[in-house]
């Protein structure tokens, strides 16, 4: 417990302090959301915090956000390069999306937490980036599926008259495309109270897909293959405490297609990342997509009685593929016994599929 008598009350000595709170138990729900006592000041618990060049502003009491990872996410937005399509189904208020997107990468930004969304889309227009980020608020699995199968009128494209059967689905689709648009592009005007009235569903979230007929130049190989190891790439974090990501102006539409193409997939859910991995069985169909396949950055625990091979053999059993040259790196220890890790590697042809025809999972536009 914390001593009070160190509680500074002085004002004049501590002028910038507002709360004090003191983290108590452990976090059990659904979200991650810690839960805090009030030990002195104001009981707002809405504040704002700066890493390398990016402000994000968050309310304690609904969000999830640990400032000792900060240097983690320095090191895997260094292996990003401007133009990569990132998917963070994990995505909390943005402390990967945000910082890939002022690199000059296309995020597609997910979390279960409405007020995480919303935070992250706050976030997004704070630091100019909500034209790269699409933040969805839906399970991961459902996000993940739903964002990477190949739309079923991929395979026969439809003019935009076609497109619109009657004057009823017209009316639909635009109603659809006013809602997903305020909702992935960050605008702050006209936030709700109700947090879930502007998210995205699937529908909506195909139908953006499926209208977008640009294709996106892709590069052979990303950075993290040109060195041969994913972990080479901006492995090492910059001895200066504070580094100011350089951000990319003049940035191009978002226009990616992510049945087609994703170069990085982040997991930042160390408690059961794993688990999700079975998402990826059968969801990528190699007669549509480009290029290489997507590194997976998955966050995991390991304990002491643990070994990298079994966390290894754990995603591979959900993959239901061998995974090939995976990389660990040690994040941080979290207790005695139980440290964080990065388990990088990039997703196996063995979990994908070499169809013929687009898979008929959601309504046609």
């Amino acid at each position: 417990m914390t001593d009070l008598s160190e509680i500074p009350a002085d004002k004049k000595n501590y002028p910038r302090i507002k709360t004090i709170v003191n983290k108590v138990g452990t976090i059990t729900n659904e979200f991650r959301v810690p839960k805090f006592e009030l030990l002195a000041g104001d009981s707002n618990m809405v504040t704002e915090v700066k890493q390398y060049g990016a402000v994000f502003k968050l309310d304690y009491g609904l969000v999830y956000w640990n400032s000792r990872l900060e240097h983690e996410h320095l090191r895997l937005i260094s292996k990003f390069l401007a133009g990569d399509v990132v998917c963070d189904m994990f995505a909390g208020i943005g402390p990967f999306a945000i910082p890939a997107a002022q690199k000059g990468c296309q995020v597609y930004a997910n979390d279960l937490n409405p007020d995480s969304i919303r935070y992250l889309k706050i976030n997004a227009e704070i630091n100019k980036v909500s034209d790269l980020v699409r933040a969805y608020n839906l399970d991961a699995r459902k996000f993940i599926s739903s964002l990477i199968k190949v739309p079923s009128s991929e395979g026969s494209p439809k003019s935009d008259k076609a497109k619109q059967h009657t004057s009823e689905e017209g009316n639909m689709r635009n109603s659809q495309a006013k809602l997903e648009d305020s909702c992935q592009t960050g605008a702050m005007q006209g936030i709700p109270d109700e947090i879930g009235a502007d998210f995205v569903s699937d529908e909506q979230l195909r139908a953006k897909e499926e209208g977008n007929s640009v294709a996106v130049k892709r590069r052979s190989e990303s950075l993290l293959e040109e060195n041969g190891n994913p972990n080479s790439a901006g492995s090492c974090v910059p001895e200066r405490k504070k580094k100011v990501l350089k951000r990319v102006r003049g940035s191009q539409p978002f226009d990616a297609k992510p049945w087609e193409h994703i170069d990085h997939v982040i997991m930042n859910l160390p408690a059961s990342a794993l688990q999700f991995l079975d998402a990826f069985r059968g969801l990528i169909n190699r007669k549509y997509w480009q290029g290489s396949l997507p590194w997976i950055h998955c966050y995991c625990f390991i304990r002491a009685t643990e070994t990298e091979d079994l966390i290894k053999s754990v995603a591979e059993t959900a993959l239901g593929a061998c995974i090939q040259d995976p990389t660990f790196h040690r994040v941080r220890d979290v207790a005695p016994n139980k440290a964080m890790f990065c388990l990088t590697f990039r997703l196996p042809e063995e979990a994908c599929i070499a169809g013929e025809t687009a898979n008929d999972t959601l309504p046609p536009a």
